[in-house]
């Protein structure tokens, strides 16, 4: 499993050239307009991790296949989103479909490209989007209630818990907070996800910045590392200008043009990580002669639905796990040497994967 990131933001941020370059692709119109993004691009990319190369190395796997993440570019928004404005309605419908969002914030100066608010402010821009999508919610909350009224009176256990967690987003709502601050129970866990509310998506801010600000940040990225901090949020620096320069390259020269402007890595993986850390996700896994596969789990996931992420039928008929933990395997040099040196574990059904874990099957048909 990856995970669906949307890439949103008021218009002529750097949306459209951030997602260029991640997805290597020119299928993003990056013009100096508003809503060159009509219908949302949608791209895949294969996840960067070191440790699969070793890992393919020591066994001679003849294929290396990365777990996924998708990129989705989504239509810029306006003030005024919430009531139809601009494409509002389409972007807030888009939106619902990912498991995160990556707000591009403009935090560089440039004459020749024009803000549709007139000036250069992270933090207010932000605060657009987020105004933007309470208020989506408040109006989504309020028409769900009103159509729950009958199954109330008819004691309806499902409408009840509904109405319950409805109620409290709304609270929520109304005291100016997104709805991703309300405390939910494990039991409500699951009905909660169900309301696909706008402002419980986790958020990660993406300060794009200019060339030479990109290894420091500047006073912009500065106020929304503030802004993020105060909100328990995640925020990351890049500038899309030069992912967009990596992308038309080829490794070496890609290696060699990041460590002149002083980084030491591409954007993509700062994107990456910091996502995995926001869904709580991490990677275990499969290793052979023919192949050696990253898969993406959330953290907390079990053996059998780690099993269960490659095929369902693995989960259902999953008698136990062959497990080796990925430092082992590189310090024993492969599964037959973890093996001898006692550091391969058969786990059962209660074990909770670790990220890093090297594993290894066994089900019944």
């Amino acid at each position: 499993m990856g995970f669906k990131m949307g890439i949103v933001g008021l218009p002529n941020v750097g949306k459209s050239t951030l997602f260029n370059a991640l997805t290597k692709t020119a299928s993003a119109q990056a013009a100096n307009f508003p809503f060159c993004t009509i219908e949302p691009n949608v791209g895949e990319v294969g996840v960067p991790d070191a440790r699969l190369v070793k890992l393919a190395a020591i066994a001679g796997s003849k294929q290396i296949i990365p777990t996924r993440m998708t990129f989705v570019d989504i239509a810029g928004l306006v003030k005024g989103a919430s009531k139809g404005e601009g494409l509002g309605n389409q972007f807030l419908a888009n939106i619902r479909e990912v498991d995160a969002i990556a707000h591009v914030l403009r935090c560089f100066e440039d004459g020749d490209v024009t803000h549709v608010e007139g000036r250069v402010d992270p933090v207010a821009d932000a605060e657009t989007i987020e105004t933007e999508l309470m208020l989506a919610d408040l109006e989504s909350i309020e028409k769900r209630r009103a159509g729950l009224v009958r199954k109330l009176k008819g004691n309806d256990k499902e409408a009840q818990q509904q109405d319950r967690l409805l109620a409290d987003a709304q609270a929520m709502l109304e005291d100016g907070k997104p709805a991703r601050l309300v405390e939910v129970d494990a039991e409500d866990a699951k009905a909660w996800r169900m309301l696909q509310l706008l402002t419980t998506k986790p958020v990660l801010y993406v300060c794009n910045v200019g060339e030479s600000e990109s290894v420091e940040g500047n006073e912009h990225s500065a106020k929304v590392a503030e802004m993020a901090a105060a909100q328990g949020n995640a925020h990351v620096i890049i500038s899309a200008q030069i992912e967009e320069e990596i992308s038309q390259l080829e490794a070496d020269e890609a290696q060699m043009f990041l460590e002149e402007m002083g980084l030491t890595e591409a954007g993509l993986d700062r994107l990456i990580r910091a996502g995995y850390e926001l869904l709580h996700l991490e990677t275990y896994f499969t290793v052979g002669p023919k192949e050696a596969r990253a898969w993406t789990i959330r953290k907390g996931t079990s053996a059998p639905q780690a099993a269960g992420v490659i095929h369902g039928d693995f989960e259902k008929g999953f008698i136990r796990a062959e497990t080796i933990a990925y430092e082992d395997f590189i310090a024993n040099n492969g599964e037959q040497g973890a093996k001898e040196a006692g550091k391969m574990r058969a786990e059962g059904k209660s074990y909770i994967v670790q990220d890093g874990d090297v594993m290894h099957f066994l089900f019944n048909t």
